[in-house]
């Protein structure tokens, strides 16, 4: 690897999470839970420092989000977020269109992240 394309690899970007990791959601009355798996295990310890709870619950602060637990699995490496009061009341109890929350992964994977440019998908579409 040239030294150029080195340094460019190293070069720190911002990118939607999504460039880093994939999610699922599931569902269970006014509670989702969101798991984030980034695609390179490097990634891992910069996503925990950044996807913190504190941070998930201001993301989902317009809808309604109580409190946001994460659940670390750091032989996966993954982590969990359980989110309550979310889902506006759950699939029986909601109006929005979503009542199970399945948009609410890709809202979350919407997050921007930092990491170098090696770990993301598409660092050319970088910001900042």
């Amino acid at each position: 690897m040239a030294e150029n394309d080195r340094a460019d690899s190293n070069r720190i970007v911002r990118v939607p999470l999504h460039e880093v990791a994939h999610g699922r959601t599931g569902d269970k009355g006014n509670r989702v839970n969101i798991s984030v798996i980034p695609y390179h295990d490097e990634a891992w310890p910069l996503l925990l420092e950044q996807v913190t709870p504190e941070r998930v619950k201001a993301w989902f602060a317009a809808k309604g989000a109580g409190t946001v637990t994460r659940y670390e699995l750091p032989s996966m490496p993954a982590m969990n977020f359980v989110i309550d009061d979310v889902l506006q009341g759950g699939v029986n109890g909601a109006l929005n269109l979503d009542g199970h929350g399945k948009s609410l992964a890709f809202h979350l994977l919407t997050m921007p992240v930092e990491v170098p440019a090696r770990l993301a998908l598409h660092p050319e579409k970088a910001t900042g």
